[in-house]
């Protein structure tokens, strides 16, 4: 008997409620990372972590805590969707290594090594200069890897990028962002990351935020599609999954807190408008976790196989858990070699 699909949404940033938890029931999905930090400290992160208690607490027919692949796995034969933490920065580590265990003891699974800007450990996307992982950086990688906290480079700039992925001795992830041929904003991969990225066994989870799409709002599914496709192409159906960056129900002020968090007094909006930050709205095909049908059926147009849908829609995810979330000590020795 065949396995059933899973259907897993690589990150969103949503403003959860009871309302959003019986929209991801009845979108059908069977797990999201969910952000549950932008620049908070190590207690503000753990009071975020407290919330996601209460939620579980009080909505355990709709929604609960995944640690491993096979709670993913089990959410879904109970017919819940499983919700596993991340962190969009590196802030909740403040200056201390130790933390990166404490984090991944209370359930956090991915960390972004940098977010918009320089980190302790990385540079972010919008600094005019790279000069790849800092010496904290390397020794953090080290650590998360042997805990199991999977790397994320989102939003991280390139030479970073590459250093993450060199140093790292596990697969890393890119969650939320789409190639740079496709669309060339700040947050988006070059070829040579995604060719590196694929060939250390990684994951590129395709963005619907519209400042990551071609023609933003207006983009098209046959257009977000054919570039999956492409994707596909240069580094395999294996590495590819779904990560729609979706930011339901936030008020606009939120992208103040996403931009400037406490590093800065001016405004600073990014890749949105330089004078008016706010939400664009999401393409008509995909609105909200209702939608992802509309994506697998347009793969099936662009030509992907069923099986192949399957794996872009969730099962390439889960297999990348599978490797990623256990300690080192439960890993697979084995990886394959960088890209030259």
């Amino acid at each position: 008997m065949a396995s059933p699909a899973f259907l897993i949404d690589g990150l969103q940033y949503s403003n959860w409620s009871e309302a959003l938890f019986r929209q991801v029931r009845e979108g059908g999905l069977d797990a999201v990372h969910v952000t549950i930090c932008y620049h908070e400290t190590f207690r503000e992160t753990v009071a975020n972590l407290e919330r996601w208690n209460r939620w579980f607490e009080l909505y355990p027919e709709l929604i609960r805590p995944v640690r491993t692949a096979a709670d993913i796995e089990a959410a879904k034969r109970e017919g819940r969707t499983g919700i596993f933490f991340g962190l969009q920065n590196c802030s909740p580590i403040e200056d201390d290594i130790g933390l990166v265990e404490i984090l991944h003891q209370l359930g956090v699974r991915f960390m972004q090594l940098s977010y918009n800007n320089q980190s302790l450990l990385a540079t972010g996307c919008y600094e005019a200069d790279d000069p790849g992982l800092t010496r904290m950086g390397r020794q953090v990688v080290k650590e998360m890897n042997r805990v199991g906290l999977t790397i994320d480079m989102s939003h991280s700039a390139e030479r970073s990028t590459l250093d993450a992925i060199e140093h790292s001795e596990r697969p890393i992830a890119i969650t939320h962002a789409n190639p740079s041929f496709w669309h060339p904003g700040l947050r988006n991969k070059s070829d040579t990351v995604l060719k590196a990225l694929a060939a250390s066994g990684g994951m590129l989870g395709f963005s619907l935020y519209p400042h990551h799409l071609k023609d933003k709002s207006a983009c098209s599914l046959a257009s977000f599609c054919e570039m999956v496709a492409k994707t596909a192409d240069l580094i395999g159906v294996e590495h590819i999954g779904i990560g729609s960056d979706l930011c339901l129900d936030q008020p606009d002020t939120v992208v103040e807190w996403m931009r400037n968090g406490r590093w800065t007094k001016e405004l600073d909006y990014g890749e949105g408008s330089a004078s008016a930050a706010g939400f664009p709205p999401q393409p008509d095909w995909f609105r909200d976790n209702r939608d992802f049908g509309h994506i697998a059926k347009g793969l099936a147009q662009v030509g992907f196989s069923p099986r192949d849908v399957e794996r872009i829609m969730g099962g390439n995810w889960l297999a990348f858990y599978r490797r990623a979330f256990e300690p080192a000590a439960a890993a697979p020795a084995a990886r394959t070699s960088h890209a030259g």
